[in-house]
């Protein structure tokens, strides 16, 4: 048994760094990567944690935790307009391409089944 795992350590942990240690850090739920892939495909969104969770198809309560982790690590910006908090992608550009890069990334499915394995196990 510890020879199988040792295996599937192996196997998962064969990743690109710069995506490995990405998914780690930034990419730690299926939320948030959802939130990722969305402002990837729409990064002008500037917008209320209560609408990007519609845009979503998630809750709000789901939604806001993540979005706020998401600014801590540099993901987000959040700012105030008038009255609203509202939240939009960095304008960091090296970050930006960690983003592009990660979501190009998923475009392959052996990417996709590694990222899902480290989101699990970093979940437990």
């Amino acid at each position: 048994m510890a020879e199988h795992d040792n295996f599937s350590a192996k196997l998962m942990d064969d990743m690109p760094k710069d995506l490995l240690d990405f998914v780690k850090s930034k990419v730690t739920s299926f939320i948030k990567w959802d939130l990722i892939r969305f402002f990837h495909e729409n990064p002008d969104t500037v917008d209320t944690a209560e609408n990007i969770a519609r845009y979503a198809g998630r809750s709000l309560n789901a939604v806001e935790p993540e979005l706020e982790e998401l600014e801590m690590s540099g993901i987000m910006q959040r700012r105030i307009i008038g009255e609203q908090v509202v939240f939009s992608l960095t304008d960091d550009p090296v970050i930006r391409r960690r983003i592009a890069d990660f979501v190009r990334a998923c475009e392959d499915r052996q990417f996709r089944v590694k990222a899902v394995y480290h989101i699990i196990r970093g979940m437990q």
